[in-house]
């Protein structure tokens, strides 16, 4: 008995995932694979995909496709609704996103060393965190809670993938970029032992993470975090509900 054909209409931006040569030519399928598995195999991560149809119905990644059916593959709508502010775990190779992240006050954590797919995957389960990455392997693993690619190299493009996909509530300067932990405004005092003796002299106004103690301060470097901070706002401005405090 042959086996069933079906056609894909890929949508465009899917097509970074799909080599040119099979984007619309027809798919033989073994007759018992689920769809999901299908796109799958073409290379599209299901984290990257909204809906499914099949001759213009909607499917689940579930359906089992017939032959001659025509399938459309669309992607996820942008902004991606989740239940709750999203919260996200970075992969080893996206350090300079996540502390842009914890730069504009969204909750990123980040795994460095690597400490493997498995581990990774489990840890956005047990913690309810979107995997961010570009490893198309570690997003198809089934214990991922969630998961989103990342499609630039350039961190700049990718901070502005993350918040117009999620559309996290954003609250600069509150968030550690060193550990992920929340920020507190304290006196001079408390910080004096991490200050060198021109820092001490010349600034006034300090915070410290809850979380590993690192003072911070509005110094020289600042010029290009605010840069980055005014970007993010100017392009993403942030709604009444956005928190504005640690």
């Amino acid at each position: 008995m042959d086996r069933p054909e079906i056609r894909l209409d890929i949508d465009p931006e899917l097509h970074v995932f799909v080599p040119e040569a099979r984007r619309a030519a027809p798919v033989r399928t073994d007759g018992s694979s689920s769809l999901g598995h299908v796109v799958e195999a073409l290379g599209i991560p299901l984290t990257e995909v909204g809906t499914l149809e099949a001759d213009g119905r909607p499917v689940p990644a579930s359906h089992v496709p017939a032959d001659g059916e025509r399938i459309a593959v669309r992607p996820v709508p942008r902004p991606q609704p989740l239940p709750g502010p999203p919260r996200f775990l970075l992969d080893i190779h996206l350090g300079t996103l996540t502390r842009r992240l914890r730069l504009l006050g969204v909750d990123a954590a980040y795994e460095n060393p690597d400490i493997g797919d498995a581990a990774l995957a489990a840890r956005s389960a047990e913690e309810r965190r979107v995997m961010l990455s570009r490893d198309r392997g570690l997003l198809r693993r089934r214990e991922l809670w969630a998961g989103a690619y990342v499609y630039s190299h350039r961190p700049e493009e990718q901070l502005r993938e993350v918040l117009g996909r999620f559309a996290p509530p954003l609250a600069p300067w509150t968030r550690c970029t060193a550990c992920n932990g929340l920020l507190r405004e304290v006196p001079k005092s408390e910080v004096a032992d991490q200050l060198a003796l021109g820092t001490e002299r010349t600034y006034d106004t300090f915070a410290r993470c809850t979380a590993c103690g690192k003072a911070y301060w509005r110094g020289a470097h600042h010029g290009h975090l605010d840069a980055v901070v005014a970007a993010a706002l100017a392009e993403f401005p942030p709604g009444p509900a956005d928190a504005r405090e640690a």
